[in-house]
């Protein structure tokens, strides 16, 4: 992460994919990603879900975002946001 991203609130975006089986839609199978992502626009976030979308079987069922400043080593924080996209 460059000082230019770090000015620009870039932050460590996690996300849980809750994704319904396609061979067995009443099963929901669980993806985890993780990136660099700027709130509350999310661009990496939503270019990852548009491929998803486009270009993978599985219909998403719920995804689930938090966000985290990095802090630096040895040192522990709660998420300050969470969102729900549906």
């Amino acid at each position: 992460m460059t000082p230019e991203t770090q000015n620009l609130d870039w932050r460590i975006t996690t996300a849980q994919i809750l994704y319904r089986m396609p061979d067995h839609p009443e099963i929901l199978q669980t993806f985890v990603w993780q990136q660099f992502d700027l709130a509350p626009e999310f661009p990496k976030l939503n270019d990852f879900l548009d491929f998803w979308r486009r270009s993978l079987d599985g219909p998403l069922h719920t995804v689930t975002v938090v966000q985290s400043r990095p802090e630096g080593t040895g040192r522990w924080t709660s998420a300050e946001a969470e969102f729900t996209l549906h």
